[in-house]
């Protein structure tokens, strides 16, 4: 049985390293020679080979029905160039579903990138540009054997949409 849509609305808040640390860690340019510290990606990549790519997304709109996490690593997501971009996150658990009403928004500007903690529920990278690469740090065999996503659509009947945060 499928369930009929319920549209929700998620508000961008800009992100800031206090509003998003129930989801990992956003990081900001730092001095050369700084030592490393808590400021820095608190990376957990012992589980396999770590992979470091740029990948090349086109924009496809700002809604979502599906949203997914990695039990196995954390996941570092930056677009070069500068580019603005979106992202909505979950709090991680041992659920096997994230809760609907925990789905938070933000906004992520260009001259910073993200660490998702290991297991935080994640959709995007959401954007308006026509094209934007990222470069994303994670296990070589995430996306093949540490892949979780759930339909919020089958099982919860919901679609959300990013807005605003610019």
């Amino acid at each position: 049985m499928t369930l009929p849509l319920t549209p929700q609305r998620l508000t961008a808040q800009p992100i800031t390293p206090e509003s998003f640390a129930p989801f990992g860690q956003v990081i900001f340019p730092s001095a050369d020679g700084a030592v490393f510290g808590p400021s820095d990606a608190q990376l957990k990549l012992d589980r396999g080979i770590p992979r470091f790519y740029i990948m090349t997304l086109e924009a496809k709109g700002t809604r979502f029905r599906t949203i997914t996490r990695h039990q196995r690593c954390t996941q570092c997501l930056g677009a070069l160039e500068g580019k603005d971009w979106f992202i909505a996150v979950a709090p991680p658990g041992e659920a096997e579903q994230p809760e609907p009403s925990k789905i938070r928004a933000f906004h992520i500007p260009g001259n910073c990138f993200i660490k998702l903690e290991v297991g935080t529920w994640h959709a995007g990278p959401y954007f308006t540009d026509a094209v934007i690469s990222f470069y994303n740090l994670e296990l070589s065999d995430t996306n093949i054997t540490d892949h979780q996503t759930c339909s919020l659509a089958q099982d919860f009947g919901l679609e959300f949409e990013i807005v605003g945060g610019e």
